[in-house]
């Protein structure tokens, strides 16, 4: 998933004209949806409505990191293969269509058939097999013994339950056929869509779950292409809730306002870019990896985080954010804290590669917060400034810029990342597991066994000591990603809105139904 969580609310001044109308809620963003069907949706702006109509197994309610029942009555491993849910009874969805066993069947069916290259299919690469026992019971058979991380996955966006009698099951579904079957059984339904400009929001009376009954029944989403009309919408009172992403400067100037406060949630966000493993310069496996070192040795992340983020980012030396159990820090241990350029070149010379290295590196415009463009020109000056490389920056618009890096166009692109659920091996397996994410065809054996044990280790001590291993080697050996920054959830807001507090919480979830005025 994807990059800085920044959350603004307009003051209550006298001024502010409830944008909301009514009781309703108007929430902005620049985040774009790529698509409203789980099975080719994996960011955030995908996930934001996700939250709201789809259902899930299980689910996180506000402030808890713990999956709880959602749609499921209740769940547990049956045996160390063996992952058996009830689901309550009566459940349907909004077009009357009911929801039994076999529309899960079907959803994880489907997700792993379909394997979308931008969905989310490899969350799922334990599961073996989905069995509809009964209308109400549904068995996961799963491919290794003792799956720490299985209940989690069920709340991540390779979950959410959908309609086998709307949705396909070989082939993704157009958005506005998604909302016109009204297969929506979460705390809301869409009941207007125009994508990416406003989508409106409608309280399910019918759900009956984790998330609780919606505090406010009307809920819009306005989408902005600028984060300065955004910020000045939310100031003048024409939306409630300005939801990613600001920039750090409007993040300081919003914190001398006396109508709003800035709140804190907690971090875990993930900023980096990727190497496509085919498509990069080199021309041997040796010199690939030699290119991958000396870039890795010539990155200035405090400056990065100092300059462009004004603090609201840290340096991040691996995929594994500090703070989180087993998280290490060997791309310092290795390539040290600050640009080494003499370590640079030598990675150069011992593979053979001729100097100036051109780098084409892509980076996108309108997803991960404006201040990509600055951090991205920062990035060229540190490799240009060692005199090894010669970059060649470009920025591509974000529906356009997901379909392309999957389809092998940038040989080094940017991506950012929330964490599906709050474990390390979150920021592990969906990057550098078979099927990845990435789809930069890096796999590795000796990097998927580790992945294995940790994620199926119930010694908490024995799996931290796996975790620690397995970051070491990605760094030392293989360097698939290059960690930048790692970044906390920001909230502004004003006195009429209640409830922000609640969703900017581990779960990286924005949920509409704890908001109201």
């Amino acid at each position: 998933m994807t990059s800085l969580a920044v959350l603004a609310v307009a003051g209550c001044g006298s001024g502010r004209t409830g944008g909301g109308g009514g009781e309703g809620i108007v929430v902005g963003t620049t985040d774009k949806i790529f698509s409203l069907d789980p099975a080719a949706a994996y960011d955030n702006g995908s996930l934001l409505p996700e939250t709201q109509v789809y259902q899930f197994l299980l689910n996180l309610p506000p402030g808890e990191t713990t999956p709880t029942p959602d749609a499921a009555q209740e769940c547990e491993f049956t045996d160390p293969i063996t992952y058996t849910c009830t689901l309550r009874e009566g459940l349907k969805f909004a077009n009357g269509n009911p929801l039994t066993s076999a529309s899960v069947k079907f959803s994880f069916d489907r997700m792993l058939g379909i394997n979308d290259p931008n969905g989310p299919a490899s969350l799922l690469g334990n599961l073996d097999k989905t069995e509809a026992v009964d209308e109400r019971t549904v068995r996961f058979t799963l491919k290794e013994a003792n799956d720490q991380t299985f209940p989690a996955v069920l709340t991540t966006q390779a979950g959410p339950i959908v309609d086998e009698k709307v949705f396909p099951a070989d082939r993704v579904l157009d958005d506005n056929e998604v909302v016109n079957g009204k297969p929506f059984s979460g705390p809301y339904s869409i009941v207007s869509y125009d994508k990416n400009k406003l989508v409106e929001y409608q309280a399910n009376p019918d759900y009956d779950g984790a998330l609780g009954t919606p505090k406010t029944d009307t809920i819009s989403t306005r989408y902005y292409a600028t984060t300065e009309n955004m910020k000045l919408d939310v100031q003048n009172g024409a939306i409630d809730v300005a939801w990613r992403s600001l920039t750090p400067t409007d993040v300081d100037s919003l914190r001398a306002e006396s109508s709003v406060t800035v709140h804190e949630g907690p971090g875990g966000e993930l900023r980096y870019f990727v190497f496509n493993m085919n498509t990069m310069p080199g021309d041997t496996p040796e010199q690939k990896l030699a290119i991958r070192k000396a870039i890795a040795s010539s990155i200035d992340r405090e400056a990065l985080a100092a300059n462009v983020y004004k603090g609201t980012y840290t340096p991040a030396y691996s995929s594994v954010p500090q703070g989180f159990p087993g998280a290490v820090e060997p791309f310092k241990e290795i390539y040290g804290a600050k640009p080494d350029k003499d370590a640079a070149a030598r990675f150069l010379a011992d593979a053979g590669v001729a100097t100036p290295v051109d780098l084409n590196l892509q980076y996108n415009s309108d997803h991960y917060g404006s201040s990509s463009s600055e951090e991205y020109a920062a990035i060229k000056t540190q490799l240009e400034s060692t005199g090894l490389f010669r970059v060649n920056l470009q920025s591509t618009e974000w529906v356009s810029y997901q379909r392309e890096r999957a389809r092998d166009a940038y040989p080094i692109y940017q991506l950012g990342w929330f964490p599906d659920f709050a474990d390390p091996d979150n920021y592990l397996t969906p990057f550098f597991g078979p099927n990845n994410f990435l789809q930069n065809h890096f796999e590795d054996p000796a990097i998927t066994a580790q992945l294995v044990a940790e994620s199926t280790e119930p010694d908490t001590t024995k799996r931290l000591a796996i975790i620690e291993a397995v970051q070491a080697d990605l760094a030392r050996d293989h360097i698939s990603i290059v960690p930048l920054l790692a970044g906390k959830q920001i909230a502004v807001a004003g006195n009429d809105i209640q409830g922000l507090e609640q969703t900017l919480d581990p779960s990286f979830r924005f949920r509409f139904g704890v908001l109201s005025k």
